[in-house]
């Protein structure tokens, strides 16, 4: 009897969890081999944010509209400036040209970048549209702007170069009327998923159908109530088995590939996935970025290769400019990566991850900051540093002005260690939660506080230590004493030494560097290499068969191997400068 009861229960407890026929049909009709191997697509952020395409240094300019709403200083200091102070994001509209929007030009760069196929934000949060959308009269770029349709044409032009189409929609609307996103209530949302984002949605699928579905602004309501178990069976049915989706429908649905957003990667091979982020820091143009926020060809290459590697691919962002231009740096990242995979691409379309994803060594850099004052968001805090999983500490010495009890205060995310005069006055700790969506809100992180008693002109220690898990990267040191206000440590309080000559702290900055990565494809193994070997390259993988070939991609000859202390050893001394097929990464195949 006890065994029937225990049987029973498990029984009624599958029952509970039983999947939707939606749901079991979304499962069933799986992951196409087309994005399998595909590994690299654009992703294009263009639209009415596109005309002021600014935004902070490390924001998402798209945002623009959300930074007016919250009263963002920068950005309305911006548009009073510019273009006067009774101007409304609406006007954005008017300025919104596309005069040099030449979508067949926009496949070909594509193309030879190596992509495989695109995703065009169709409407992004504001609600305005890239096609003639009966649902957003007035609010679309064949009704006002450019009086054009750029899904349709981009849709064709893509096709046309035989890539993949596919397309981005926000669910959310920070300003429609039927919900107000981050403004009315989130479970308020009945209204305008029924009456407006479902038909409209199937609008656009009927319309361009789409391979690609990549979905957005889910973060604060469930997938039932964005009714995205339906929405996707009817989009597979519509579409056919080469249609797939992202992962972002909303809490309760765990379908789609996944997309991990400015990060360091992920690890995963048994489910589809690809990193995504932009050239720059923000996905739309943004004027006010730093050309080191572009990185290199280089940097942009390995970081691709790594993902591979790790089991993804990535959906590369660009920006263009409010004509329809694709700024020119943009334009020469894509030539580059386009330029190293038509060497190398045997070894990452359709490549799997091998046993080992690679090889890593730590790495440092070192710098004064004048100030601990930083609010990373997502990305490195230093070129050669990882987003994720790194460290950071500053030693050196502060100076009061006043003698009194000092409040320190410490903004962080995610944890931190705040030692003076060797007493440890604050040590935090946060854990971002699995659902911290917004990657540009500026609320993530925890504050923690402790005291100290300093005393006026006098050199006190101090060591701040710092680590970086996932997600959101911040942190800030305030200090306050009685009856004051509080205010970030001024640097003219931090000294490196004690001879007061140099102001600010040291800074050291650490994370771990992938230096070589690994891929198969068609029983080849490929070892791909970001330092160039001068002498010799040791791989620490299984011994291979005997009569096994090896050679450089790009270099038309066989190259020398022993296998020794568990190592196989590629001599690569006969190889010369001049005979480099490129300078950003070699990749050495191993045939079986």
């Amino acid at each position: 009897m006890k065994k029937i009861i225990i049987l029973l229960s498990i029984l009624i407890g599958f029952q509970g969890v039983a999947q939707s026929p939606e749901e079991k049909a979304i499962k069933e009709h799986g992951y196409p081999e087309w994005f399998k191997e595909a590994k690299l697509g654009i992703f294009i952020h263009w639209g009415l944010y596109s005309v002021p395409a600014y935004g902070g240094k490390e924001s998402y300019a798209e945002w623009f509209l959300r930074g007016l709403q919250t009263n963002d200083s920068l950005r309305n200091a911006f548009v009073d400036e510019n273009y006067g102070t009774n101007f409304t994001y609406k006007d954005f509209a008017g300025e919104f040209k596309a005069e040099l929007f030449d979508p067949a030009e926009w496949a070909e760069i594509f193309k030879e970048a190596g992509a495989k196929y695109v995703v065009l934000v169709s409407k992004h949060h504001d609600g305005y549209a890239l096609w003639p959308s009966k649902f957003n009269r007035n609010w679309n770029s064949v009704d006002t702007g450019p009086k054009r349709d750029i899904v349709g044409e981009l849709t064709e032009a893509v096709r046309d170069e035989d890539l993949k189409m596919g397309l981005y929609y926000s669910l959310a609307e920070w300003n429609h009327p039927l919900h107000r996103w981050y403004t009315d209530p989130h479970d308020s949302i009945g209204r305008y998923v029924e009456e407006y984002m479902v038909p409209q949605f199937k609008e656009l699928v009927k319309e361009y159908k789409p391979t690609l579905i990549f979905s957005d602004g889910e973060w604060y309501n469930t997938a039932e109530q964005w009714q995205a178990p339906q929405l996707i069976n009817w989009y597979y049915e519509t579409v056919g088995e080469d249609a797939i989706v992202n992962n972002r429908w909303g809490h309760g649905l765990d379908v789609g590939f996944l997309t991990p957003e400015y990060s360091s990667g992920i690890t995963e091979t048994e489910r589809p996935w690809a990193e995504v982020r932009g050239i720059g820091r923000s996905f739309g143009l943004n004027r006010n970025e730093n050309l080191e926020a572009y990185g290199t060809g280089k940097e942009l290459i390995q970081r691709f290769v790594h993902t591979v590697a790790n089991g993804g691919g990535m959906i590369l962002n660009v920006g263009p400019r409010a004509d329809g231009q694709i700024p020119m740096i943009q334009q020469e990242r894509l030539k580059e990566l386009g330029t190293w995979l038509k060497i190398n691409g045997e070894a990452i379309y359709g490549a799997e991850a091998y046993s080992k994803t690679g090889e890593e060594q730590e790495t440092s850099r070192e710098r004064i900051d004048p100030v601990i004052d930083f609010n990373w968001v997502r990305n490195s805090p230093i070129k050669g540093i990882r987003e994720d999983d790194f460290r950071a500490s500053w030693e050196g010495f502060i100076v009061a002005p006043k003698t009194g009890k000092y409040t320190f205060e410490i903004e962080v995310d995610d944890e931190a260690m705040v030692q003076i005069d060797d007493e440890i006055i604050i040590n935090s700790n946060y854990t971002a939660p699995d659902n911290e969506a917004e990657v540009m809100g500026a609320n993530t992180g925890t504050s923690d506080k402790g005291e100290i008693r300093l005393k006026a002109n006098e050199l006190t220690s101090i060591k701040i230590n710092y680590r970086e898990k996932k997600q959101n990267a911040k942190i800030k040191l305030f200090w306050q004493l009685a009856n004051a206000e509080k205010e970030i440590v001024p640097s003219n309080a931090f000294f490196t030494d004690q001879t007061k000559e140099n102001s600010g702290l040291k800074g050291t900055y650490t994370s771990q560097e992938t230096y070589l990565s690994y891929t198969k494809n068609n029983n080849a193994l490929y070892a791909i290499s970001f330092q160039w070997p001068d002498e010799r390259l040791e791989l620490e993988i299984e011994k291979p068969e005997e009569d096994a070939k090896i050679s450089l991609l790009g270099l038309d000859r066989e190259l020398p191997w022993t296998y020794q202390n568990s190592k196989l050893i590629i001599d690569t001394s006969g190889i010369k400068y001049g005979e480099l097929p490129g300078h950003e990464a070699w990749t050495f195949k191993i045939e079986q």
